[in-house]
């Protein structure tokens, strides 16, 4: 450690008294993971949903931790929503520490089976809410004081040609390069701004990035027919927990990271380094596609 340097300790310490607001932190494993690894910290959170069960619940775990939370119901998808929450955050607080933008939308469609509604919905979802959600968080963070953290969550899809995903990966590219350029912008304010991709995760298993028949399609061939195929995907073979995920988080939040800005952290067992390089069955090991052993078996 360098003359400068801070120990894990001091910096989990440092983010003690923190206040973070989290855009989708009621709700499902990711968001959820985000407020509670947060309130473990002693940070206070503010944080925003549109599922009203999700709001309910995450109040009494959070003052289970000894942490303080205020929930408020919004839509993302709605400007008026979302602006109304930042006002409520305004009057609640004169700074913020840390935002984080974790909400988003994923379905996997043909772009040609697809609509200009769809499209609309996908990029606000994925890329013009967290534009609207920096630029009303941006005085609130200046008045930090002791510089401040923005993490908004992408995905590998934003680096890769994601048939299947084309309106979403254009908007979660859109959001990686929105990361980067704000980062220059607000390094002078010791503001960083970076994102988190973590691509497959448990949580992610039973949600709309696969539709019904593919699920149907798994299910003929058994309950561990899903952790099989991460397999062939995942070099380390199994993909991060939430808790794993959250652990790259708080890094990106807290002052171990203090002058790391404009990057993408992808929290992702590996699959973001091998770029298609998928492990194939019957002897064929890494390649992008499947050799001899896969093809036999599959030919049958």
């Amino acid at each position: 450690m360098g003359e400068s340097g801070m120990g894990l300790l001091e910096a989990h310490r440092a983010m003690a008294g923190k206040i973070a607001v989290v855009i989708g932190g009621c709700a499902g494993h990711i968001g959820r993971g985000v407020t509670l690894g947060l309130a473990h910290e002693g940070v206070r959170v503010i944080a925003c949903d549109n599922d009203r069960e999700g709001i309910a619940a995450i109040v009494p775990e959070v003052e289970a931790l000894g942490g303080t939370i205020s929930a408020h119901c919004a839509d993302v998808a709605d400007e008026a929503s979302l602006d109304a929450f930042w006002d409520a955050v305004a009057a609640e607080t004169g700074r913020v520490d840390i935002l984080v933008n974790v909400a988003g939308l994923v379905e996997r469609n043909l772009f040609a089976d697809t609509t200009r509604a769809l499209h609309a919905r996908d990029i606000r979802m994925n890329y013009d809410y967290i534009v609207q959600s920096c630029h009303r968080a941006l005085p609130l963070l200046r008045a930090s004081g002791e510089g401040a953290a923005i993490v908004n969550f992408t995905t590998i899809e934003a680096h890769r040609g994601a048939a299947t995903f084309a309106v979403y990966a254009g908007a979660k590219a859109a959001t990686t390069n929105f990361t980067r350029a704000l980062a220059v912008e607000l390094g002078a304010d010791m503001i960083r701004v970076n994102c988190l991709a973590s691509d497959t995760t448990l949580a992610r298993a039973s949600n709309a990035a696969l539709a019904a028949e593919d699920f149907a399609r798994l299910a003929e061939l058994g309950e561990d027919a899903l952790n099989k195929s991460i397999e062939f995907y995942v070099p380390q073979k199994r993909p991060p927990s939430v808790g794993e995920v959250i652990d790259g988080l708080l890094f990106l939040v807290s002052d171990l990271s203090r002058t790391v800005t404009g990057q993408t952290l992808h929290v992702d067992g590996g699959t973001s380094a091998s770029w298609g390089f998928l492990d194939w069955p019957e002897g064929d090991g890494f390649m992008p596609a499947p050799l001899g052993g896969t093809l036999k078996k599959l030919q049958g």
